[in-house]
């Protein structure tokens, strides 16, 4: 792809910056951010994109792209810092009309261990300059939910349906998912979902790219000074008012069913990086990760990797765990191509961001909504559950429900 004809190059500047206060301030309605906390990024504009149905061509069309472009930062080797691309991957291409995408942004502002940065991208020289915030995004006006693709009591059929192929052997772990359609009389500004979840899950990755907009608590994959991690979560229990956060933890690491499904995750993602990390470090057992509305049993998986294999290319290896799809895998996309009654897109498809020496973030795209582009009164929010051979249907409903709570919540802005 000839970006820049004749004689000029694309060229990025990296400049430190004093503490530009919230970030989420400075998005547009059509711009990007990945957030944790304070740190992170949003990333303003777009000098190109690339949409495809392949990580793998993906990748091979950033290192191309990147290499084209002239470097200079005042912070060399600070990690995150530079030009970067921020994608967006479907779940499963062969059963998606959905393309995945990458972009490169023209301006990213960013913050990360209280090192804070702009990188401006054009043609030729570029001098950075800070861009003003743009107008504060506006809540939608008549918010209502409906069933998408199903009905709860098809979904509850599906899913027993399911159980029942599980106990006879065919799998030992599947995860169903369901939707849900969120309409407004207006139109739904994904920054103020984003805002919302930044606010209220600052301890989750934030995330907003091509319309995809969430909070997740699961990092696929994430490497910085050669670390590579990978945190897996499985099992899960709402938390509830009336019961004691300590008793509620103390249910679920004892929860046999919640061990099972977990440590399916654990195995598919061990099986896999165990053949691209050093050092592979797995804990003996998983600990429970609190967040507002759930738990979750959570474990992180680290070791070194080659700095010649990219982020991306780690989770086009890793995707998709049984975390999201089940084990073994091919049967468990199977069952889901067949039973789950409707299209993923990028829902618990790798989302995140890459440098141009291939570190980067690839986090699962859970907990979240996809704004229609036809339509931006209609936004369709996503949660699964993971099916094992005792799961109880009902209990699987429910914690579907749980899960999307955030986002019913996000869209509203009603807490």
């Amino acid at each position: 792809m000839i970006v820049n004809p004749g004689s000029s190059r694309l060229h990025a500047s990296t400049v430190s910056i004093d503490d530009p206060g919230s970030l989420v301030d400075f998005l547009g309605p059509r711009d990007a951010a990945f957030l944790r906390g304070r740190d992170g990024f949003v990333a303003l504009g777009e000098i190109t994109r690339f949409e495809t149905s392949s990580i793998n061509d993906a990748e091979a069309w950033w290192k191309e792209f990147a290499g084209q472009i002239e470097d200079e930062s005042e912070i060399p080797g600070t990690y995150g810092t530079g030009p970067i691309v921020h994608g967006s991957f479907c779940f499963d291409p062969l059963h998606s009309t959905t393309t995945s995408v990458m972009v490169v942004p023209r301006t990213i502002i960013g913050r990360r261990g209280g090192v804070c940065w702009m990188t401006q991208l054009g043609l030729d020289r570029v001098t950075p300059k800070m861009p003003p915030r743009a107008p504060a995004p506006q809540p939608p006006e008549e918010v209502t939910f409906c069933e998408g693709s199903c009905s709860e009591q098809d979904w509850l059929d599906s899913l027993r349906e399911i159980i029942t192929r599980i106990q006879a052997g065919e799998a030992e772990k599947v995860v169903l998912a369901r939707d849900v359609v969120a309409t407004t009389t207006t139109s739904f500004d994904p920054r103020f979902v984003l805002g919302n979840l930044a606010q209220n899950f600052g301890g989750c990755w934030n995330y907003l790219i091509d319309g995809l907009v969430g909070s997740t608590p699961e990092m696929l994959v994430r490497r910085c000074d050669g670390m590579t991690t990978s945190r897996v979560l499985a099992g899960t229990m709402a938390r509830l008012d009336s019961i004691d956060d300590a008793y509620q933890a103390s249910r679920l690491i004892a929860s046999t069913k919640d061990l099972a499904e977990h440590g399916y995750a654990v195995a598919s993602v061990i099986d896999t990086l165990g053949t691209q990390l050093r050092g592979l470090h797995v804990p003996e057992a998983p600990y429970v990760l609190t967040l507002p509305n759930v738990m979750h049993l959570a474990t992180d998986v680290c070791g070194i990797s080659d700095p010649e294999v990219s982020t991306l290319s780690l989770a086009n290896t890793l995707h998709p765990t049984a975390a999201v799809c089940g084990t073994p895998t091919d049967v468990a996309r199977d069952l889901i191509a067949s039973y789950e009654r409707m299209d993923r897109g990028r829902y618990a498809g790798p989302t995140g961001w890459m440098d141009t020496r291939g570190d980067g973030e690839w986090a699962l795209a859970l907990r979240c909504g996809q704004l229609d582009p036809d339509d931006h009164s209609r936004m369709t929010i996503y949660a699964g559950a993971g099916v094992v051979a005792s799961s109880d249907p009902h209990f699987e409903l429910v914690e579907t429900d749980a899960k999307m709570h955030p986002m019913r919540m996000a869209i509203t802005g009603k807490y």
